[in-house]
C-alpha cells in the first residue's frame, strides 16, 4: 500500500473525541492531543509515523508560527501546514502562554489539515449550531401572514424548526 492510500485509510476511519470544553463559549472541542491519540491505533498497523514540527516564520509586526504535519512511512512524506500568529497584546496570558495557545492552535489545524477533519462546530469557525425555535404562537401567526404576502416556505424552514403537523397548516 502506498502512503496516499495509508493515509487516505487514516482520513475515511479516523474519529476524534472533543474531551475538552471551553465554558465560556459553551462548546466542546478537539486538541492536538485528541487527535495524535486517535492516529495511534493506525501507526503501527500502516507501518507510518505522524509528526509535528513548528518554525518561526516572521517576527515583525508580530510573531507567526508555521505548524507543520507530516505522515511518512520511511520512505515518503506527507505534508500539511497551519499558519498562526501571536496575539502579543491578549490581556490576561504571560507570555509562555501566548506561545504555547498559539503553538497548540497551529498544531490541531496542521493535523486537522492533514486527516481532513472538519471542525465546524469549533469555537474557532464560530458556535456550534444552535437548534432552531419551533414554530408555533405568534411566530406561527406571521408566517403564515409572511407566506400570504407571497414570501417563501423555504426561508421559514431556514428559520424554524416545524412540527410536521403544523408544516401541513402552512
Amino acid at each position: 500500500m502506498i502512503l496516499n492510500e495509508k493515509l487516505a485509510t487514516i482520513q475515511t476511519k479516523f474519529k476524534s473525541k472533543k474531551s475538552r470544553f471551553n465554558s465560556f463559549g459553551k462548546y466542546h472541542f478537539r486538541s492536538a492531543e485528541d487527535i495524535l491519540e486517535a492516529t495511534k491505533p493506525y501507526l503501527l498497523d500502516l507501518g507510518v509515523s505522524v509528526t509535528v514540527s513548528e518554525t518561526l516564520i516572521s517576527t515583525d509586526p508580530f510573531p507567526i508560527i508555521e505548524s507543520k504535519a507530516a505522515i511518512t512511512d520511511g520512505k515518503d512524506a506527507i505534508h500539511a501546514t497551519a499558519v498562526v500568529g501571536i496575539d502579543l497584546d491578549q490581556k490576561g496570558m504571560q507570555m509562555p502562554q501566548k506561545f504555547g495557545s498559539a503553538s497548540s492552535y497551529g498544531k490541531k489545524y496542521a493535523l486537522g489539515n492533514l486527516f481532513l477533519i472538519d471542525d465546524t462546530q469549533d469555537a474557532d469557525h464560530g458556535k456550534a449550531q444552535k437548534s432552531k425555535p419551533k414554530l408555533e404562537g405568534q411566530a406561527l401567526a406571521k408566517a403564515k401572514d409572511f407566506l400570504k404576502a407571497g414570501g417563501s416556505l423555504e426561508a421559514i424552514k431556514s428559520k424554524y424548526e416545524i412540527p410536521a403537523a403544523t408544516l401541513k397548516t402552512l
